[in-house]
């Protein structure tokens, strides 16, 4: 284990396989998107869904983001007690951006109100009814925003009456307040080609378009219009419909998004996390073993790519708790060997891990916990 951060070469002292993040390069991610947030005059409200951290969550804030958008409600209470625990007294803006189902998660999140200006997403007027009837305090109120299906068809209206009957019933509560739309394209994130995706882009914000005039022209203020993502943040800018941009994985990034984007201005951020592996076996003549295996990364993407050995070996999963590693003819990996793995999808990868190691060089210079890791509830 690490005795003293900062030592010289005390990265290979990790034990393995661990999380590791480039500092530096983490820093860089956050202020360039912040940068370009704002020189666009957009609010930026980053995803903690990739990093699960309040250490991240903390240098977003500091770095100028508007607030924080939350996966799951347990993911949003473990980040916020960790930040007021660490002494951030600062408002925190906090959306959550799935629906909820049922008295007791709404119970749960009007108490989580009371530590952050929480915001709701419902695309039922179901919810709208559940959660108007859990308030304790008749002074509390929440934002709640219409939650629009632009594509994914994963959550949302899936019409702009819909949209209309949500909106009225949220109007009618005398504990909530319509706040504006949320409409995420997560299946345009890692779209090829950035014409392609600019296109499918524009179809997907002409369907949040679509709702906006209608509830409009009924009456309705639509202040917020929130969605977006690493893979088109830009574009989404670019367009203007969206006043506030949801993007995660620029943090980190990971060999989907590498394959996607290339050299597309989306993908412009640098490769900070990565994950380390040691040979474990080097008995074979044409591969060696190491000891990130499925249980080490998501797999959903497919493999991970090798750092510095790209082109020449390659990585096949191997079990549990073993990879394959392919020797090419100018690679010598013995026994004992590190190497970097760039994960194949950053988000479910940082969730199998308690803690990520910040290095700068060769050096940790400290550790990060994984506060919201499992928090899927």
């Amino acid at each position: 284990m690490i005795d003293q951060f900062g030592e010289p070469h005390s990265r290979q002292l990790l034990p393995t396989p661990a999380l590791v993040c480039d500092a530096d390069l983490l820093s860089g991610n956050i202020e360039r998107m912040a940068t370009i947030a704002a020189s666009a005059n957009v609010g930026l409200r980053p995803h903690v869904k990739s990093h699960k951290s309040a250490y991240v969550a903390r240098r977003q804030l500091d770095a100028g983001a508007a607030g924080l958008a939350f996966a799951k409600l347990s993911e949003a209470e473990a980040v916020v007690a960790r930040l007021r625990a660490e002494g951030y007294a600062a408002p925190i803006s906090a959306l959550l951006t799935s629906p909820l189902v049922g008295s007791a998660v709404h119970e749960r999140a009007v108490a989580l109100s009371r530590e952050c200006d929480l915001m709701l997403v419902v695309d039922h007027e179901d919810a709208v009814d559940e959660l108007s009837t859990v308030f304790e305090d008749e002074r509390e109120s929440l934002a709640v925003l219409c939650d629009v299906d632009v594509g994914l068809a994963r959550t949302g209206v899936v019409s702009p009456a819909a949209a209309v009957r949500v909106t009225e019933r949220i109007s009618t509560s005398k504990r909530l307040h319509f706040a504006g739309v949320q409409g995420y394209a997560g299946h345009l994130q890692h779209v090829h080609g950035r014409e392609q995706r600019r296109r499918a882009t524009l179809e997907s914000a002409q369907r949040l378009q679509n709702v906006i005039e209608l509830l409009e022209h009924e009456g309705h203020r639509v202040s917020l219009r929130t969605g977006g993502g690493t893979g088109t943040s830009e574009i989404d800018i670019e367009i203007g419909l969206l006043n506030e941009l949801q993007p995660g994985s620029y943090v980190f990034m990971d060999r989907e998004y590498r394959d996607a984007l290339g050299s597309d201005p989306e993908g412009r951020f640098r490769q900070s996390l990565t994950i380390a592996t040691t040979v474990v076996s080097s008995n074979q003549e044409n591969f060696v073993t190491v000891d990130a295996g499925l249980k080490a990364m998501a797999t959903d993407a497919g493999p991970p790519l090798i750092v510095g050995h790209e082109a020449t070996a390659r990585y096949e999963f191997f079990g549990d708790e073993h990879g394959l590693v392919t020797t090419g003819s100018r690679d010598s990996f013995v026994r004992g060997t590190r190497l970097d793995l760039v994960p194949p999808h950053c988000d479910p990868t940082v969730d199998r891990y308690d803690v990520m190691w910040l290095v700068r060089d060769d050096a940790v210079v400290g550790v990060v916990d994984v506060v919201a890791r499992g928090c899927s509830q």
